[in-house]
């Protein structure tokens, strides 16, 4: 399954499992009341504080961490497609007669390093392509290296490949932060403090109407 697909069914399964806990823990709430009417809630309070406020910093922390992986990858493409321009640019240092093919294998390659993030989330497709561009990457530094032994002025090995080095190094940093993804027990956490929260909100939801009913019944009515 794709996904993208997974993270939906996670996501709705996630949701019906809170409403689950809900009435689950409204039934609990309600047992209890019915054997012990005065203290069926005593100290819930407490617990419930900090199970809420245990959901609270681990849903900060959970969008913090998107928020900065995003970021990182906000700039690695922008370093990525700077690295990719000046490399392409020098390569007017070449001699004349290398420059055609290496400008095609740079055509190529920009292509496969397009398709790998169209691939995504489909992280398999998008390894495939990555190998593809790892094979026209070493062709293209095979043949910077061979320009350079036969070039008097050493312009090549001066300033091609430097260039070639750095986008090479950049691919290798995006491939890694695509692959990043937040520790499973992370997940696992979160998930069990969300349920539990849904079960003590339902187990609160009686006492909660207990008081909105005895509120409205000591309102003078005019």
């Amino acid at each position: 399954m794709n996904p993208a697909h997974w993270a939906i069914v996670v996501s709705v399964s996630l949701f019906v499992a809170i409403v689950l806990c809900l009435e689950i823990g409204y039934r609990i709430g309600r047992r209890s009341s019915e054997k012990h009417p005065d203290s069926a809630h005593e100290g819930i309070g407490v617990i419930e504080a900090a199970i809420f406020a245990l959901l609270g910093l681990l849903l900060g922390f959970f969008f913090a961490g998107g928020t900065a992986r995003l970021e990182i990858k906000r700039q690695l493409v922008v370093q990525e497609a700077n690295a990719i321009g000046t490399a392409c640019l020098r390569l007017d240092e070449l001699p004349l007669n290398e420059q055609p093919e290496m400008r095609r294998l740079f055509k190529e390659y920009l292509d496969t390093r397009l398709r790998v993030y169209e691939k995504l989330p489909d992280l398999k497709l998008a390894d495939q392509e990555l190998a593809h561009g790892g094979g026209i990457q070493q062709e293209i530094w095979s043949r910077a290296v061979s320009a350079g032994r036969s070039d008097p002025t050493q312009n090549t090995a001066r300033l091609l490949l430097p260039a070639l080095n750095e986008m090479i190094d950049v691919t290798t940093a995006r491939t890694i932060a695509m692959h990043a993804q937040l520790p499973l027990l992370i997940f696992i956490l979160l998930t069990a403090v969300a349920l539990v929260s849904g079960l003590l909100a339902g187990y609160a939801m009686l006492n909660a109407e207990a008081e909105a009913g005895s509120i409205w019944c000591c309102t003078p009515r005019s």
